[in-house]
């Protein structure tokens, strides 16, 4: 396409078609947007790029008629745009066919997938390589805080991406990840996830098996040392793997970690010593990224001297353990909970980071797997982690076939055999409501959801605030609700 051109992104508060709307801005096109609902922090992303986003769908949103529509993940057919799009012809694609032919063509791309740890990991790689003066371009599903961007389109000659394992649009059911036909890898995990398109953790298998087998022979895989599922997957490479993690035989191996209020770490490289690292993130999980990132930045030429500094500097992204508020000595983190495993590592980080202080953890089951029961019974064990839990409503439980949804009188009963007590909220008035009166000074509490959670981010802690100034809130007492 040419420089000047209109085109409208059909869902584009999803993190990566934002990302993909601010890289179209920064060539030249015009770029407009619509989508049901627009939240932060992607809405503000957006309005900062003067971006304007049409909200909800409508047929008027395509005039005039643009020249190109990109079509998202998340939009099916019966859609009003992508209906109107179909009947009048106009040209569509999806976003990982934009992102190939726009800005891929011509770059060393580095693509990070995996079930967990993706949009950290990415958002290391680039941090180190931009601190490293390499000038990369980048796309991270989410807002790397050290960029306070989702992308770059930088004037080196590597491209990083975060490799989704999710289809790509109504028609293209395939993976986004293996349009990118990356150089080098990092695969961090491979799990059953998605189970709204995924049958079976086989079906996962395949679509990683894939992407592996997309790499060259001159490129590098970087791979985790642990898991039946990934060890499967790199078996079909071609390319050198080497692994990451604690164990014993890890190409690149994790010793002598230490986790409080910064993690440090060494790092031996075949059985030698390489490099120290530390940084302000929280969790095990996190070093694994960053041990990973180093990996892959150490082959593509960047000293270890660089990294260890780049990742000294890095902060985070935002709603990944990102504090959102503190109030009356309450801390209150926004997370991305999407998996039960995603969950226990978020809790066990903040253990180590808030050592003997309590813990809440709030869920709003909201991902494609964690409406379902497929893993009900790993997510009761995930949340029991906390000291105190609260769970709303399955979000759009009605879109979910009862025999398949989440049953969260299972997942209570679960949680409470272990000796926690799980409420079950409705709504996020009745949270708010419920648990403000019982939070003390030290409460850490983790707000779970890879949505905007009805607000829930705002609500606590201004009714925390008007608790404290306000004599005729003190008094309140709390209405247990039914496990």
């Amino acid at each position: 396409m040419t420089d000047n051109r209109h085109v409208h992104i059909i869902g584009i508060c999803g993190t990566a078609m934002a990302s993909l709307a601010g890289m179209l801005n920064r060539r030249g096109f015009r770029v407009t947007g619509s989508d049901a609902a627009a939240y932060p922090p992607m809405s503000d992303f957006l309005a900062s790029l003067g971006i304007p986003v049409a909200e909800p769908f409508n047929a008027a949103n395509l005039q005039p008629r643009p020249d190109l529509v990109v079509v998202g993940n998340a939009i099916s057919r019966g859609n009003v745009e992508l209906e109107t799009v179909l009947d009048e012809r106009i040209p569509f694609c999806s976003m990982p066919q934009i992102l190939h032919d726009e800005f891929l063509a011509g770059k060393e791309v580095l693509v990070v997938a995996g079930t967990h740890g993706k949009t950290t990991t990415t958002s290391m790689l680039a941090w180190i390589f931009h601190s490293a003066g390499m000038q990369p371009s980048f796309l991270i599903g989410g807002i790397a805080e050290n960029f306070s961007s989702s992308f770059q389109l930088g004037q080196g000659k590597h491209f990083i991406l975060e490799g989704d394992e999710y289809d790509t649009a109504f028609f293209d059911k395939g993976p986004k990840f293996l349009h990118y036909f990356p150089d080098h890898v990092i695969l961090t995990s491979v799990e059953f996830d998605h189970a709204d398109i995924y049958k079976d953790l086989d079906a996962v298998e395949t679509a990683f098996k894939r992407l592996v087998n997309l790499v060259p022979r001159r490129g590098r895989m970087v791979a985790f040392d642990t898991g039946a599922s990934l060890e499967r997957c790199v078996s079909r490479a071609f390319c050198p793997v080497e692994r990451y993690g604690r164990s014993p035989g890890a190409f690149w191996q994790i010793r002598n970690l230490q986790l409080g209020a910064r993690s440090s770490w060494s790092v031996f490289r075949d059985q030698k010593h390489w490099a120290e690292f530390e940084f302000a993130l929280a969790g095990e999980y996190n070093v694994w990224n960053a041990t990973a990132a180093a990996a892959l930045a150490s082959n593509c030429g960047i000293g270890k001297e660089e990294i260890a500094a780049a990742l000294k500097t890095f902060k985070s992204v935002k709603r990944r353990l990102e504090v959102r508020a503190e109030v009356n000595g309450v801390t209150i983190i926004d997370d991305f909970a999407h998996h039960p495993t995603a969950i226990a590592g978020t809790l066990s980080a903040l253990r180590s980071r808030y050592p003997g202080q309590r813990i809440w953890a709030i869920l709003e089951p909201r991902s494609n797997t964690m409406r379902r029961n497929v893993l009900q019974h790993e997510l009761a064990r995930s949340l029991a982690m906390a000291d105190e839990i609260v769970i709303a409503n399955v979000f759009k439980s009605d879109a979910i076939p009862e025999p398949e949804r989440l049953d969260l009188g299972v997942v209570a009963s679960d949680i409470q055999k272990s000796g926690r007590r799980a409420r079950i909220v409705p709504e996020v008035d009745g949270i708010v409501q419920l648990v403000a009166p019982e939070m003390r000074p030290g409460d850490v509490v983790a707000i779970l959801s890879n949505g905007g959670f009805g607000g829930i981010y705002e609500k606590l802690p201004a009714r925390l605030r008007a608790r404290s100034s306000s004599p005729s809130l003190t008094g309140e007492s709390s209405v247990e609700a039914p496990a």
